[in-house]
């Protein structure tokens, strides 16, 4: 087994957080992921407001950086994808992203780097720090919305849509019965091309906004 380091109690406790949820994480839990004691745990982090820290650092790190040297366009575009995949993947992270009072490095580092693809694109800096809010505002509620739906992807849709849209038959809603017939239900339909759409007006708003 691994040597125990504060690398691997942060790796640990995302690995918890990733099965479990956030409330699964306990240092109890996470000695018992780590396969060690729990006091342990404390020689390598302070307790869980430092251990929250750090997975939350975890998490931007895997979020794409925008590069500085590409259209700013899809640099955005690029960064607002990439934060909704990791997002799917460690959806416990939604609630704590921006809640950190100490954040990590990675954590600066993203913020930083997309205020200056921001600032390169002629942004001045009220305009960069607005967009900045809408654009996180958009991705985060998107994740949220995604992680909430009964179905997942185009893979199940069907099975839980059609009973849906025929108690709404029933019921007398004959928009939501449009729009599930018309929309949803149509081969290849994916909730997640949604994003896209809603990325494409918020990034056509900012360039006439610049």
């Amino acid at each position: 087994m691994a040597q125990l380091s504060r690398e691997r109690v942060l790796r640990g406790a995302l690995a918890v957080a990733d099965a479990g949820g956030i409330g699964s994480l306990t240092i109890r839990s996470l000695a018992q992921e780590l396969g060690v004691k729990p006091m342990s745990v404390y020689h390598h982090v302070a307790g869980k407001e430092e251990i929250l820290d750090g997975i939350v650092d975890l998490v931007f790190q895997e979020i794409e950086l925008p590069s500085a040297d590409g259209d700013w366009r899809e640099e955005i575009r690029r960064r607002a994808s990439s934060a909704r995949l990791v997002l799917r993947r460690h959806p416990w992270a939604l609630g704590l992203l921006e809640s950190r009072t100490t954040p990590g490095p990675a954590t600066l580092r993203h913020h930083d780097a997309v205020l200056g693809i921001l600032r390169g694109a002629g942004f001045p800096v009220r305009m960069a720090a607005h967009a900045y809010a809408l654009l996180d505002s958009y991705v985060y509620g998107f994740a949220l919305q995604e992680a909430s739906l009964p179905f997942d992807g185009p893979r199940n849709v069907t099975e839980i849509v059609e009973p849906m849209a025929q108690q709404a038959f029933a019921e007398g809603y004959p928009h939501l019965v449009e729009m599930a017939t018309e929309h949803v239900l149509k081969p290849g339909y994916d909730f997640g091309d949604e994003f896209d759409f809603g990325l494409d007006l918020i990034l056509d708003g900012l360039t006439r906004r610049r």
